[in-house]
């Protein structure tokens, strides 16, 4: 049975209401996080379900991070931190390297016997060259961030109203882009200035509640690619980004030291399954359906969340 917005509005409002219903049983398997060195410990049960809301929503359109902010506020868990979402990431990466390793290893060896050849105009070294460039502006953006805002990750950006504005207006952008693109574009017609389109979409994830499949989804979809080969290429571009971010982080992790590093692995490996099962699902559903359900799904999250805000059941940190 093909649901209509009407009926998907209700049901996702519906859900968000029961959310907010089963918060208080889960908050009996973990207390208040606490911090060594300042970074946020979590038990067992916190990193394996922090590890599952990061896997499952790296890679739709709607915000690991937002999600990873607002899920253990609302189980009393408190902000897990930057520094423990951005590690467990590692585990989207090995997911995503699993699924796709066929067209990433096609890849490299086509880009490579291009450039031996010297054929620019090779596909494979055009949508290579592509993803790295489209890399840039996120990496140059994020160094600025650390360069000229030293306290980004305390900022009011990252406090949850500011999310749920960002939701709701990236739900807005992704609802027009699915009005608007002419999705006729598949994978082989990529081209090198589409990873550098996408890169720059990229480089809004930094915004805490963007979403970075969501804003390069939206690119693709505005520059004419269909929904599963704007998502695929999306996952493509987001390898490098997300592998340093993470990679980052877990080196300033080791410096300070984790404490108990059981929770980290778990929250890792907890990624790394439902990322795999994430994007294996969503291309399947991109193939024949269109990014309704996320749109209308992003813009009750952050109704939510300003909601709960405005009566006092959630404080906007």
């Amino acid at each position: 049975m093909i649901l209509s917005k009407r009926q998907l509005f209700v049901i996702l409002s519906v859900s968000s209401a029961a959310l907010s219903v089963v918060v208080e049983p889960l908050k009996a398997f973990g207390t208040q996080a606490t911090t060594t060195n300042g970074v946020q410990q979590m038990n067992i049960f916190q990193a394996l379900v922090l590890g599952f809301v990061q896997g499952a929503t790296e890679f739709l359109p709607i915000s690991s991070t937002a999600h990873l902010k607002v899920v253990p506020v609302m189980l009393g868990w408190g902000d897990p931190g930057v520094a423990f979402t951005a590690v467990i990431q590692l585990g989207s990466i090995a997911a995503v390297l699993w699924y796709f390793w066929g067209d990433l290893t096609q890849l490299v060896v086509g880009a490579t016997k291009a450039i031996s050849r010297s054929d620019y105009q090779d596909k494979d070294f055009r949508v290579s060259l592509g993803i790295l460039i489209g890399t840039l502006p996120i990496v140059v953006c994020g160094l600025l961030i650390k360069k000229f805002i030293p306290d980004f990750d305390n900022s009011p950006l990252r406090s949850l109203g500011a999310i749920a504005i960002a939701s709701i207006f990236m739900s807005i952008l992704l609802g027009v882009a699915e009005k608007l693109g002419t999705r006729k574009r598949e994978f082989s017609q990529l081209e090198m200035s589409d990873g550098i389109s996408m890169g720059l979409a990229q480089a809004m994830a930094l915004i805490p509640g963007v979403s970075r499949s969501g804003s390069t989804l939206t690119a693709g979809l505005f520059i004419g690619l269909e929904r599963a080969t704007a998502a695929k290429f999306s996952f493509l571009l987001g390898i490098p980004a997300i592998t340093l971010a993470g990679l980052v982080e877990l080196k300033g992790l080791l410096e300070v030291g984790f404490g108990d590093i059981v929770p980290l692995v778990v929250g890792t490996v907890s990624s790394a399954v439902f990322s795999y099962l994430a994007i294996a699902g969503l291309l399947r559903f991109l193939k024949t359906r269109s990014t309704w359900v996320f749109i209308w799904y992003r813009l009750v999250f952050g109704v939510v969340i300003l909601a709960a805000i405005g009566a006092g059941v959630l404080s906007n940190q």
